[in-house]
C-alpha cells in the first residue's frame, strides 16, 4: 500500500510540475515576446550549454514535429529549420540570427546521433585476417610503434613487444571489433611521439624517466649497489601494462562515454558543427594519455587493479564532462574553429 501511496504522488506530481511548467513557459512568452528557443539562442553562449538546452527543448516539446526534428537527416536540417520558423510564427527576416544558431545546434545533436551510428558499425565489425585492408592497418600500427624493429613474421611473438596477449593480434579484437585497432593506429600515426613514449612507460612506468628526479645524495646510494641488487630494486616497483590490450579497453571506455550522452558536453564544445569519427579518435588520445598518468598517479601494487583504477578513471572523466563548459582535448584543431554562431 505504501507503495502504491508513493507511486501515485510521483504521478501526481509529475503532471503536476508538466503542466505548470507548460504554463511558465506561456507566460514568460507572453512577457518577453520570445519563445523558448529564442530565449536559449540569444541568452546562451554556443557550445554544450546552448545545443544540451536546445535538445532538451525540442524533445519536451509537445509538438511532435519539434519532437522528431532531432532525428532528421543532416540533408534536411535546413528546411526543418524554416519548419520551426513557422511553427513558431517566427520571422526569419526580423531573427537572422535564430536560424543560424538553430541549424549549428541541429548539425550537432543529429551528427552526434551519426557518429554513435558509425561507432557502432566498426565495433561490430569483426578483424578479418583475409582482408587486405585490415592486414594492412595492423601492420601500419606495428610500423608507427616500432619503426626501427621489423616485423619477421606476420604470426609472431614480436606482437608482445606492443601489448598484444599472442602470437597473432586479431584474437584481441573481438570485443571492439575494427574500432580498437581504428583508434590505436589513429594514436600511432597523429599522436606517433605520445603513443611511443606511453608504449615506453608502459613497460616500465615508475622509471622511464628516473635519473631526472633523483637528487645527489640519492644518485650517490644507487650508485653504491651492485649490478644484481640496481636491477632488483629496479623491477621491484616497476609497473607496466599491456599497451595494445589496454588500449582495446580504453576504446571500450570512450565508447560507453559516447552512447550514454556524456561525450556530448565535449563534441558540443569543441565541434562547431557535426562531431566526426575524428573527434572521436582525437577523444580516445587523450583519455590514452590521461589514463596513463592517472595509473603512474594511483600507484597500483600490480596489473591485478586494472579494473580498480580503470572504474576511478572513467568516474573521474564523467564527474569532469557534467561541467557544461567542460571540452577534454581542447589543444586538438577541432576546437580552434568554434565559431560564435
Amino acid at each position: 500500500a505504501s507503495s502504491f501511496a508513493r507511486m501515485f504522488v510521483q504521478v501526481c506530481l509529475y503532471f503536476y510540475c508538466k503542466c505548470l511548467w507548460r504554463c511558465l513557459k506561456f507566460v514568460v512568452r507572453k512577457l518577453t515576446g520570445q519563445c523558448e528557443l529564442q530565449r536559449i539562442c540569444y541568452n546562451t553562449k554556443p557550445g554544450a550549454a546552448r545545443t544540451m538546452k536546445i535538445e532538451a527543448s525540442l524533445k519536451g516539446s509537445k509538438s511532435k514535429r519539434l519532437q522528431t526534428s532531432v532525428n532528421v537527416h543532416p540533408d534536411a536540417i535546413e528546411k526543418t529549420i524554416d519548419d520551426i520558423m513557422e511553427l513558431k510564427r517566427i520571422n526569419p527576416d526580423v531573427n537572422p540570427q535564430l536560424g543560424v544558431s538553430l541549424q549549428a545546434c541541429l548539425l550537432q545533436i543529429v551528427g552526434y546521433r551519426n557518429l554513435i551510428a558509425e561507432v557502432e558499425k566498426l565495433r561490430r565489425e569483426p578483424y578479418d585476417a583475409e582482408n587486405p585492408q585490415h592486414e594492412e592497418m595492423l601492420l601500419k600500427l606495428w610500423k608507427c610503434l616500432k619503426p626501427n624493429s621489423p616485423l619477421k613474421a606476420r604470426i609472431s611473438k614480436q606482437w608482445c613487444e606492443i601489448g598484444f596477449q599472442g602470437d597473432d593480434p586479431k584474437t584481441d579484437f573481438r570485443g571492439m571489433g575494427l574500432l580498437g585497432l581504428y583508434n590505436l593506429v589513429y594514436f600511432a600515426e597523429w599522436d606517433t611521439e605520445i603513443a611511443q613514449q606511453v608504449l615506453t612507460d608502459s613497460l616500465h612506468p615508475k622509471y622511464s624517466n628516473v635519473w631526472q628526479y633523483l637528487d645527489f645524495n640519492y644518485f650517490f646510494f644507487l650508485s653504491q649497489l651492485s649490478k644484481a641488487e640496481w636491477e632488483k630494486k629496479k623491477f621491484d616497483k616497476a609497473i607496466g601494462y599491456s599497451f595494445a590490450i589496454v588500449g582495446i579497453n580504453i576504446t571500450d571506455l570512450a565508447y560507453n562515454l559516447l552512447v550514454s550522452g556524456a561525450l556530448k558536453t565535449h563534441f558540443y564544445n569543441v565541434a562547431p558543427e557535426a562531431p566526426t569519427l575524428t573527434h572521436f579518435q582525437q577523444t580516445f588520445c587523450y583519455l590514452m594519455h590521461e589514463f596513463h598518468k592517472f595509473w603512474i598517479d594511483e600507484d597500483p601494487l600490480d596489473i591485478m587493479e586494472f579494473n580498480r583504477v580503470r572504474e576511478k578513471f572513467y568516474k573521474r572523466i564523467l564527474r569532469q564532462l557534467q561541467n557544461p563548459e567542460m571540452a577534454l582535448c581542447p589543444h586538438f584543431a577541432a576546437s580552434e574553429s568554434l565559431i560564435n554562431m
